[in-house]
């Protein structure tokens, strides 16, 4: 074998063909909508209520309620006791999650097909008859209060929560910490998860998802059986508009005395998910610092070495969600990480990527999207969104092609639309004392400093 054959990395293959099942819609009575999915390669169901009871739809003094409330649904039900309702799962081989976002709430198990029905019975019966014992209420608050203790102390969810905060109004939800602050979490009672419940668990907001090794004609009926009778009116979405605090250039130091690393996020206020550069933002993110051979990986850390990894991101949300850099490097380097990545964002927007970083960032996006379709959880999480963010039906089927489709000036025009370098705040959580100074010198804009 030749030198070059063993150090030359292979050519990439043809990309495979990838159809996404067809997903079978339906409607009960009561307004709550299904999706359905046939996938028959593994003898697993999974079922999913999305609710239209997301963290946004929180006012500001009670402030992580829909998290809270989420994560009480399992400790009983009007008719199971939490030990109860966790021997009822495990007799049937279930796993219930729960998870809240700033948009919804996810309720999901997977079972085998043959145990659907109890299934289904069982998530009808944590959605709409939740008990909220004072117990579980208590255990509940208790781990959210240590989880806000715990993120005082990290230095990443420092810069993070800095980070957001900075990034947004005080009125505008994505600024807060998605969990609530220690003042709204000690007010949570079985009362307010209860209230939020009759207030935004509602059918016509709502959407029911099977996929699995299922008949469509029997999940209706099911779901009939289950949820047929829920009712109640829907609530009125509340109108907020994410606005950015600043729109000026400016860096801000988190003051951690003596550490030894900084935290460095850099951003602004992004895109929401029914923007019409979706596909070519994803493009140009891959090439800036979505992917290991990102220009940010390899620059910061392939040439240079100062960090083990960088990543860059559009986090798309119902509103807009922020666009951000994120990384650790250590603290004598910190300005000098800081004009390298800033460096890259101006220069890939001035001159544009090649017509070689377009075609491999498509290339690779197309090639690893089945990989997030392989279990019945992943599909019905994709399916969700669907109606989560009124994406089209065929919004799965075409993905790879639209991906592909991405030019290398429709990425330049989008980037050069969303991305604004002179309005980005960097957040350094670090040294006060090591990092302002060279912080300075680079003359992105004034440099404040406050308390960790």
């Amino acid at each position: 074998m030749s030198h070059a054959a063993r150090t030359d990395p292979p050519l990439p293959g043809v990309i495979r063909s990838f159809d996404f099942p067809a997903v079978h819609k339906d409607r009960l009575d009561n307004g709550l909508e299904m999706r359905s999915v046939q996938a028959h390669r593994l003898p697993i169901v999974t079922v999913s209520l999305m609710l239209d009871a997301g963290e946004a739809s929180v006012s500001e003094d009670r402030a992580g309620l829909a998290v809270l409330t989420g994560d009480s649904l399992e400790g009983g039900t009007a008719t199971h006791s939490g030990t109860e309702l966790a021997e009822a799962l495990e007799s049937i081989g279930a796993g219930l999650s729960v998870g809240t976002g700033w948009d919804a709430t996810m309720v999901s198990l997977s079972c085998l097909p043959e145990r659907l029905d109890e299934a289904m019975n069982i998530l009808a019966d944590v959605v709409l008859r939740p008990a909220f014992p004072a117990d579980e209420i208590d255990r509940v608050r208790g781990q959210r209060l240590a989880a806000i203790q715990q993120r005082k102390m990290d230095p990443s969810s420092i810069a993070s929560d800095a980070a957001r905060r900075l990034t947004y109004t005080e009125v505008t939800p994505y600024g807060r910490s998605l969990g609530g602050d220690v003042e709204s979490v000690e007010s949570f009672s079985s009362e307010a998860a209860s209230g939020f419940v009759e207030a935004q668990y509602r059918p016509e907001n709502a959407g029911l998802i099977l996929v699995g090794d299922v008949d469509q004609a029997e999940v209706k009926a099911m779901a009939q059986r289950c949820f047929g009778d829920w009712s109640g009116k829907t609530p009125e979405r509340p109108s907020q508009k994410a606005e950015p605090r600043s729109r000026e250039r400016r860096v801000v130091i988190v003051d951690r005395p003596d550490a030894v690393q900084s935290e460095i996020r850099i951003g602004h206020i992004g895109q929401p998910r029914s923007t019409s550069d979706y596909f070519p933002l994803l493009v140009f993110n891959t090439i800036l610092g979505g992917a290991f051979t990102s220009r940010l990986n390899l620059n910061l850390r392939e040439e240079h070495g100062f960090t083990y990894g960088v990543r860059s991101g559009f986090t798309f949300r119902r509103d807009a969600g922020p666009w951000s850099i994120s990384t650790a490097v250590g603290t004598e380097v910190t300005a000098d990480a800081v004009r390298e990545a800033v460096a890259e964002v101006e220069g890939l927007l001035q001159d544009g990527p090649t017509q070689e970083e377009v075609e491999s960032s498509r290339d690779y996006m197309a090639g690893v999207f089945p990989l997030r379709l392989e279990t019945t959880g992943q599909i019905a999480s994709q399916v969700a969104e669907l109606l989560l963010y009124d994406l089209p039906e065929d919004y799965h089927a075409t993905y790879r092609e639209r991906i592909r489709s991405v030019t290398r000036d429709d990425a330049l025009e989008a980037a050069r639309r969303c991305i604004r370098p002179d309005e980005i705040t960097v957040v350094i959580g670090g040294d006060a004392d090591v990092v302002r100074g060279p912080l300075e010198e680079l003359g992105l804009g004034p440099v404040e400093v406050e308390k960790a």
